[in-house]
């Protein structure tokens, strides 16, 4: 039991042992939601939920928003899981650390932090319509095949 709580410190983890967890809960997910294992579709269940909090109940008349009703689902959750379990994974391994220009891109691109927000920005915009034009994300595509 030492052992796994101590590869639970360890900054760099096994990309064996993560790839056959991923493939056991995608199992799972199978299993028991009959769904692919993915994300991107939390992205767009959190979009028609802010929308909903602005616009009210207009937001089910949406042709996507009636087939696929925006509510807190287990995509929804394993997201909310992803970060909890990345800051933890940090906390634990004591490399967690707040930088708004990591050491990599400020070498590339230096230290300005507007263009590096808005970098960011930028490229999740294009992600998140890359995922959704896509019909989910790579990952998603990669673990389950759909």
């Amino acid at each position: 039991m030492d052992m796994f709580f101590n590869m639970l410190r360890d900054p760099l983890w096994s990309p064996y042992a993560v790839g056959m967890g991923i493939g056991v809960v995608s199992w799972l997910a199978f299993l028991f939601s009959n769904r692919p294992l993915g994300v991107s579709g939390a992205f767009a269940n959190t979009a028609g939920m802010l929308e909903k909090v602005v616009r009210g109940p207009t937001v089910d008349e949406k042709p996507y928003y009636r087939e696929h009703k925006p509510v807190i689902d287990w995509e929804w959750m394993l997201v909310l899981g992803l970060f909890m379990g990345a800051f933890t994974a940090a906390w634990l391994s004591g490399t967690i650390r707040w930088e708004w220009v990591p050491s990599m891109w400020e070498a590339a691109f230096g230290p300005n932090v507007a263009i590096r927000l808005a970098a960011a920005l930028f490229g999740g915009i294009c992600v998140g319509f890359g995922a959704r034009w896509g019909g989910g994300c790579t990952s998603g595509h990669g673990i389950s095949g759909r």
